[in-house]
């Protein structure tokens, strides 16, 4: 069995609608030997702040020095992400082999588990195989029959904000659902939870009675954000002061439940020093969880899919981003209360360009779109998330603000789509600027740099030059053969001959040009002389977008970054104008960078290691 296979066959397998209960998985454990009793929790459930708060304690605990298993729900990108040992995905041939294993003994049972049920107990014998010291372990959905609920007394059972969800299986009041939420709060356990509705923590503290636990309620001490930018916050708990690496007054909330967790642990034996607390805060990482994916433009990823998460998002967007044309990128699923995320979020938005996550239980984009023109908002619906991303980011510019969010469905294709979709529309914003340059203003300033070229070190030293014949609005770099530190210098061109590959030519003549590949001057074959890339000295390339770090991006055809490659002797420089600079260019792992790049303003150099 490989990776996919094992993949495959956990999703085949449906929700099993037979029964609800926490049969299935015990029967499934124990005839694994019951890897779950020979491991130590800290389990944690809830509405919203789960996958944070689990995050958080992670971190904490693996710079305490523990080996710390981690099992959330849903994944985001990678089905692997699901289970995971000192902060590393489990490796594909261990799932496939685990599961392997799995399906031999689920495929022999009468009632046959479901697809999370199968999850859970492979991350239980996961979890063994590594010697896992302790597990933070995520509930799926509600708490007392939720297929985790398996394990014996954790050492803490923690209760993060409960607010209503998943009404048809859970209850539709607060009391019903938190009481189901409190299922996990086992006798010989100790109990944390949010500093939440009143209605809920009544709720906790009466199981938290029946079973004789003592509970700790985060909000006891008071945390509070002293400081906030777009590289974190910092916030108050105890007298002290905590550096944490997620956005948003909510994530300071849960960190306070994190910080009663950590309190509860050490009174349970484990050692866990301050520093290791403050180490942990200041480093998580949460993807989709107002995570950043571009500073410039600034565009944030949530995986918030309710209103209470819609909430969460709106008072962040609130204190951050004042000042900036905020547009939103949304979908979300059908059965979710999306009118009342929406209905958080209009204030703030500018705009929305609405996607349709992928899902069977997904709002057509066009539906959300015509909804928010109903209630008055500006919205259009685009087909696919590239062409939505891109839109939004045309729609908010290059000073404002697109926020992703209302599925984690969504937020998982957006992160995977992401790199290549920003990568089009800065190449397309940059070309834009480029070409819209005045011809004599081109021309002048093609001239600065060519005259930065020819005094360059690199140029003055090189014997074989390669340089390009410009289209469109590019760098002329025409006049630099005239220059007398061209005399005695082969000026050799490139020439695609394929669709990938691209070679130098030395052309013998002035008639030994013609037009070739997107309408370029390439010298012609039979009237140049091939020149070899080992004997190169300098190549300069043209582009299209660049940073200060020298990160370069052409048109996307990767001719020259395969070129490139076999220039072993090469200083490679790109020209470009200054109204091609971007903060930062989102490089590929293909990019080769540049050692320099020269504009009509500066020699942007790139430091040597």
């Amino acid at each position: 069995m490989t990776a996919a296979e094992a993949i495959s066959y956990i999703e085949s397998q449906g929700w099993s609608t037979t029964r609800l209960g926490l049969e299935r998985t015990q029967e499934l454990l124990q005839r694994l030997g019951d890897p779950q009793k020979k491991l130590k929790f800290v389990h944690v459930a809830g509405s919203n702040g789960k996958g944070s708060t689990c995050a958080m304690l992670d971190a904490i605990l693996r710079r305490a020095g523990c080996r710390v298993g981690l099992y959330i729900s849903p994944y985001i990108q990678d089905f692997c992400e699901r289970m995971q040992v000192d902060g590393e995905n489990i490796p594909g041939e261990t799932l496939a082999a685990i599961t392997e294993r799995v399906r031999r003994e689920a495929d022999a049972m009468e009632d046959h588990p479901s697809q999370f049920e199968l999850v859970t107990a492979i991350a239980m014998e996961f979890f063994l195989q590594r010697r896992c010291d302790i597990v933070v372990l995520e509930v799926g959905m509600g708490g007392a029959l939720d297929s985790t609920n398996v394990i014996d007394p954790p050492e803490a059972a923690v209760l993060t904000n409960i607010g209503l969800e998943h009404t048809e299986y859970l209850g539709d009041t607060l009391e019903k659902i938190a009481a189901t939420k409190a299922g996990i709060i086992k006798p010989g356990c100790s109990c944390v939870c949010y500093d939440g509705a009143p209605e809920v923590t009544a709720v906790i503290r009466s199981v938290c009675a029946r079973n004789s636990v003592p509970l700790t309620r985060a909000g006891r001490f008071p945390a509070k954000t002293v400081r906030q930018d777009l590289d974190g916050q910092v916030f108050s708990w105890r007298g002290g002061e905590y550096q944490l690496a997620l956005l948003g007054p909510h994530q300071v909330r849960n960190a306070a439940v994190v910080l009663e967790t950590v309190e509860a642990l050490r009174e349970r034996g484990w050692n866990i020093p301050e520093e290791a607390v403050r180490a942990g805060l200041r480093e998580v990482k949460w993807p989709a969880r107002l995570e950043i994916l571009s500073r410039k433009p600034l565009f944030i990823l949530d995986g918030g899919h309710n209103p209470q998460c819609a909430e969460a998002l709106m008072n962040s967007v609130g204190q951050l981003l004042q000042g900036r044309r905020i547009v939103c990128l949304c979908g979300v699923l059908a059965d979710k209360n999306y009118p009342r995320m929406m209905e958080l979020m209009m204030p703030c938005a500018q705009e929305f360009v609405c996607l349709t996550p992928v899902s069977d239980r997904a709002l057509p984009a066009q539906a959300l779109a015509d909804y928010l023109t109903e209630q008055g908002a500006r919205a259009r619906a685009c087909t696919g998330i590239p062409d939505g991303i891109h839109a939004a980011l045309t729609a908010a510019g290059e000073d404002g603000a697109v926020i992703a969010f209302g599925s984690l469905y969504l937020a998982g294709a957006v992160r995977t789509a992401f790199g290549p979709a920003l990568r089009q529309s800065l190449r397309g914003a940059k070309i834009q600027a480029r070409d819209s340059l005045p011809d004599e203003a081109r021309r002048e300033k093609s001239e600065r740099i060519v005259q930065r070229v020819v005094h360059s070190p690199e140029f003055q030293k090189a014997k074989t030059v390669m340089l390009y014949r410009a289209i469109r609005g590019e760098v002329r770099l025409d006049g630099l053969e005239a220059f007398p530190e061209a005399r005695g210098k082969r000026l050799v061109y490139p020439r695609c001959v394929s669709d990938t590959e691209m070679i130098a030519l030395l052309p013998q003549g002035g008639d030994s040009w013609e037009t070739g590949y997107a309408g370029i001057q390439e010298p012609v074959p039979e009237k140049s002389q091939v020149v070899a890339p080992e004997e190169i000295d300098l190549v300069l390339c043209p582009c299209t977008v660049f940073d200060e770090d020298c990160r370069r991006m052409g048109m996307g055809a990767g001719f020259y970054d395969r070129f490139l490659e076999r220039c072993p002797n090469a200083d490679i420089i790109a020209a470009a104008f200054e109204a091609q600079k971007t903060d930062t260019v989102p490089a590929a792992a293909w990019d080769r960078p540049m050692d320099a790049v020269f504009t009509e303003e500066a020699a942007y150099r790139r430091p040597r290691t």
